[in-house]
């Protein structure tokens, strides 16, 4: 059928994927709650990454510029704190 093309030899390959497994222990009620997060065609491991990745971590910079407040409330804020934090007196600790 190939002709000389095989020249009698035969080449073999085998790839092999294994997605580790992992079981969990849920109550009925964290399983109901997950169950109605799921959406078409997701996994439980898919909703699970999905929240998870949702949970993370975020820095204080995406914050910046956030506050809904007016400058006259953010400017009362400021000087509380500030009036606090002239309040505060260090105690020594010893070691």
């Amino acid at each position: 059928m190939f002709g000389n093309f095989w020249n009698g030899k035969f080449i073999y390959m085998h790839a092999y994927m294994h997605l580790m497994t992992k079981v969990i222990s849920l109550s009925d009620e964290a399983y109901t709650c997950l169950k109605s997060l799921k959406k078409e065609g997701e996994s439980f491991s898919d909703v699970v990454n999905r929240i998870a990745s949702t949970e993370k971590k975020k820095s204080l910079l995406e914050l910046a510029g956030k506050w809904p407040g007016g400058n006259q409330e953010l400017e009362t804020i400021k000087r509380t704190i500030y009036e606090d934090r002239k309040k505060f007196k260090l105690r020594k600790v010893g070691f």
